[in-house]
């Protein structure tokens, strides 16, 4: 059976779908600032979501809130080391090769991920005509995403970013079935203490990684750059404890397909982004398969939304 879906201010809501538009739009470009600015990849994750969990514990302690529940304390580390290790670590180690305007626009596939592993919505999802055409059109904008790479395989020069954009594939996998189970085993807390255990939990995975990794070998905390210092503090306060803990109490109030459509802007803003401040350039091929991807979580989620304006104007 779906989950149940609690009540949310509408008001509250728009700020929170806002600000997961626009914020997790920019993080590809800091992720990115920050590395450029020496800060290596898996020390960034460790660094960003540590801190980031503890200021959110700290609050949470503070309330006075229950943080200490065995269950809650499971689901949020399963749910912590999906999303912000193996998703968010793939999108961090992949913008070391990659631009962050491409980054973006691969994981911009995700709501075809939350369509196909949303089980418990299948008799929904995958019995509307809109769904079924809308994922095989969304097949297509990632095919023709890839469509670059795989012709240059055949001519030698692209093989080095394939193995990067497939790896991203398997991180956009991974956010959709985390959020999904996030969505599906729902706290009996507040969404912040969730959110600081998910933060927490990835954070601390990130550590022994970032020693296998040996990036604190020869390190030099002084040799990395101003910029990326402010990067990472960037993606601590907005792209972490504002705009993560906005979409960790989204999936609770709202349909896991509809706050998938974070991924409709973020490719934008990252894009725009890239290409005005770090000189980045995307093909034509490549804004295609964007477009073509964004019409099919569009096509995807047209059901839905005609759906709730019937019942809101029956109500």
């Amino acid at each position: 059976m779906p989950s149940t879906q609690k009540s949310a201010s509408p008001l509250l809501v728009i700020i929170a779908f806002a600000t997961v538009y626009i914020v997790w739009g920019s993080t590809y470009f800091f992720i990115r600032l920050a590395e450029q600015g020496g800060m290596p990849p898996f020390l960034l994750g460790a660094i960003r979501f540590t801190i980031a969990g503890l200021l959110m514990m700290g609050w949470c302690v503070i309330k006075g809130e229950k943080i200490f529940v065995k269950r809650d304390i499971i689901n949020a580390a399963i749910t912590g080391i999906l999303l912000l290790f193996v998703a968010n670590g793939i999108v961090i180690w992949a913008e070391q090769t990659l631009p962050s305007a491409m980054v973006a626009i691969l994981v911009s596939s995700a709501p075809i991920w939350f369509v196909l592993l949303d089980k418990p919505n299948w008799g929904i999802n995958l019995k509307n005509k809109a769904t079924i055409v809308g994922l095989i059109i969304g097949f297509a904008g990632v095919i023709i995403l890839f469509s670059e790479q795989i012709g240059k395989i055949f001519d030698g020069g692209g093989a080095s970013k394939l193995p990067w954009m497939l790896l991203l594939l398997v991180g956009t996998i991974s956010w959709a079935g985390g959020s999904l189970f996030s969505k599906h085993r729902p706290t009996s807390g507040s969404a912040t203490v969730s959110t600081a255990w998910q933060m927490l939990s990835a954070g601390f995975v990130y550590i022994p990684v970032s020693f296998i990794h040996n990036e604190y070998n020869g390190l030099n905390l002084h040799n990395i750059q101003t910029t990326s210092w402010l990067a990472v503090l960037y993606l601590v306060i907005f792209g972490s404890i504002a705009a993560f803990s906005a979409y960790v109490w989204l999936l609770q109030v709202r349909p896991a397909t509809q706050v998938s459509t974070y991924a409709y802007v973020n490719p934008v803003i990252a894009v725009i982004l890239g290409v005005v401040f770090a000189g980045e350039n995307i093909s034509f091929t490549q804004l295609t398969g964007l477009f073509v991807i964004l019409g099919s979580v569009l096509l995807i989620n047209l059901a839905k939304y005609r759906k709730e304006k019937l019942v809101l104007a029956a109500e």
